[in-house]
């Protein structure tokens, strides 16, 4: 699993990837999480796009040039310290993606 973390310039978005990489490896999931800019995103090989809160009103241009789930982090990402409900986020993702269409 690859996971895409963007904000304006990389940098806030370093933190929530490798506080959401912690997460996974204590969960016992061999998942990636790599930080980048909104440009990132474009023809990005990542499995899930999760873009920083200050970006949320360039939600559809971005979810426009993926090629993968994107959603918005909450406001209060930064307080999330051990990137757990970062992880839940991710989770809820790929489940609301493998749902068969349809179900409620």
């Amino acid at each position: 699993m690859r996971i895409l973390v963007v904000c304006g310039a990389g940098a806030s978005s370093t933190f929530v990837a490798q506080r959401l990489r912690t997460a996974a490896a204590a969960a016992g999931l061999d998942w990636d999480a790599a930080a980048g800019t909104e440009g990132s995103a474009t023809g990005a090989t990542a499995d899930v796009i999760l873009v920083g809160p200050h970006l949320a009103d360039r939600l559809d241009a971005i979810r426009a040039t993926a090629h993968a789930p994107v959603a918005a982090l909450p406001d209060d990402v930064f307080a999330d310290r051990d990137g757990s409900r970062t992880l839940q986020l991710v989770r809820s993702i790929l489940a609301t993606a493998d749902a068969p269409k349809g179900t409620p």
